[in-house]
């Protein structure tokens, strides 16, 4: 006659891990190999939203008539890009300026403002390294301030002219 299955685990208690085992060493590279993980998965998803807003933005401000935008009128594109956060200031300004007003309101997001905006500039005149990594289904190209200087009169296709870059194809 065959022995009974005997049920594991049904009575125990877990065993308790002595901290300076190799069981304990394991289970803690695991938890730390998660969570560099995890981290990793959000600041790749946080980049890539980034990213998908200024494509949007352009994608919201382009004449669906036109098919074929210059050099020139890209760039003003991309310059109205800059812009966008102008009103904003003048009213984060106005409200610092009226009188009997003690500090600075609202002085954590005119930074974050200034600090973007000058990111974003410094994308645009040329700083821009090129790295297509981050997105692989979307072809960029560069553009930057210099090319609406010129008085060329170059075509470029009209949803290639995005941010300091272009996209090809939708996000």
């Amino acid at each position: 006659m065959p022995k009974a299955a005997k049920n594991r685990g049904v009575g125990q208690e877990k065993k308790v891990i002595h901290p300076y085992s190799r069981k304990a060493a394991q289970l803690a590279k695991e938890v730390h190999k998660q969570e560099k993980k995890e981290k990793l998965k959000n600041e790749k998803a946080f980049r890539l939203s980034i990213v998908g807003e200024k494509l949007l933005w352009f994608q919201s401000h382009l004449d669906p008539s036109k098919v074929e935008y210059t050099k020139k009128e890209a760039c003003e594109l991309a310059e109205n890009y800059l812009h966008r956060f102008s009103d904003e200031l003048e009213q984060i300004e106005l409200r610092n300026s009226i009188k009997g007003r003690q500090g600075r309101q609202h002085s954590s997001r005119e930074t974050v403002i200034k600090q973007t905006m000058e990111r974003e500039r410094e994308l645009f005149d040329g700083a821009w390294d090129g790295d297509l990594k981050k997105l692989p289904n979307i072809k960029m190209r560069k553009l930057s301030s210099k090319d609406a200087l010129g008085n060329k009169t170059e075509k470029a296709p009209a949803d290639a002219e995005k941010d300091s870059w272009a996209a090809k194809g939708t996000v």
